[in-house]
Formats: C-alpha cells, structure tokens, sequence
C-alpha cells in the first residue's frame, strides 16, 4: 500500500507501508479457507450417502464372487470386506508395522472381469507397508515371509471412487482401472525388513 506523506524537509514522499500486502495476503488466505470449507462440508454430506452405497455393492460383488467359486476358502479381515484366501502361510515370525518394508510379487485383476491391470512378472519391488493401498496394509499381515495370499478387495480399501487411468493401459484397459474398481490380488510376500 503507498501513501503520501508531507515531511517538512521534502515536499511529498511515498513510502510503503508493509502491513497492507499482510492484510492482503490475510484476506485471500481466510477466502482460501471458507472456499474449502463450504466444499468439504457439501462433499461429505453427498458422500457419504454415495460411499455407503458402494460399499453394499463392493460387498455383494465379492460375496457372490465367493459363493461362485465355493472352493475358495476365505477369512473376512475383521470388519473391512476385504478377504484373505491363504494359498501358503509362508514361514517365520514377522512383525508388521507401518513402516515394515515387504518385498512381493504380484498380479493384480479386476474381480468382475478376471482382466490383469498390473503384474511384477520376474521383478519384485519393495514398499513400505504404509503406503500401500488399505486392502494390502490389511491383507499381507495375514502371511509370513514366502507366503502367498489372495485378496478380494472392495474399492473403498484400493483406490476409491477416483477412476486410475495409468493403471492397467499396458495389460489392455482402454481407460485404465475404472472408479470403484473390486480388485483381485495374489501377492507372494518375498522378504519383511523391520
């Protein structure tokens, strides 16, 4: 903000008073917030209708899925909807926390229609278990180190209502993983670092 201020040795100066572009920068920071306030609150009261309702879907979707094919033997993780079919326990004492590093390989399908999005083949990467996806985080405790596990998990525990358009374009999905993908994951746990 510029003023003009009459000094007795100078006729006028203009001298910046800084608290202006604070006031400013203020002003636009408490806009800022109420914008993303008003829109969060009206988010989450469509939402959560919308997330309640997917759920129900995700769930028949992976039950019916299971009653098809009764020779699965799955464990529901505890209240979740995510299942766990162990093929191998695998062996050993590991201990998972949110920042355990496991090392895996895996193929990851769409449930519905059987379509591989994403696949390790001969590489096997390492994540630290807290970034992962819910459905892993819930999923991969349930073996020890070189077991394999099958999960079937609703897309409230993988990837959301947001559509993954990079993922699976390379195994032959036009559009990448849709929104409110159920997905289908064998995971064979090679190495735990705590």
């Amino acid at each position: 903000m510029l003023k003009y201020v009459k000094l007795p040795f100078l006729k006028y100066k203009r001298i910046n008073l800084p608290f202006g572009n604070v006031m400013n920068r203020a002003a636009l920071i408490i806009l800022f917030l109420c914008v993303g306030f008003a829109a969060c609150k009206k988010t989450t009261e469509g939402g959560l209708a919308g997330y309640r309702a997917q759920a129900v879907i995700d769930d028949k979707i992976i039950v019916d899925y299971l009653k098809a094919n009764p020779t699965l033997v799955a464990k529901k993780i505890d209240t979740s909807g995510v299942y766990a079919i162990i093929i191998d326990p695998g062996n050993g004492n590991d201990l998972f926390t949110n920042s355990t590093l496991v090392t895996v390989g895996y193929t990851g399908r769409l449930l519905t229609t059987g379509q591989v999005f994403s696949q390790t083949n001969d590489f096997h990467p390492s994540f630290v278990l807290a970034q992962v996806i819910k459905g892993w985080q819930l999923g991969i405790p349930q073996i020890k180190k070189t077991g394999i596990v099958r999960l079937l998990i609703p897309s409230r525990y993988a990837y959301g209502p947001a559509p993954q358009p990079q993922l699976g374009v390379a195994f032959g999905l036009k559009n990448g993983l849709p929104a409110s993908a159920v997905l289908d994951f064998d995971i064979q746990l090679y190495d735990v670092t705590n």
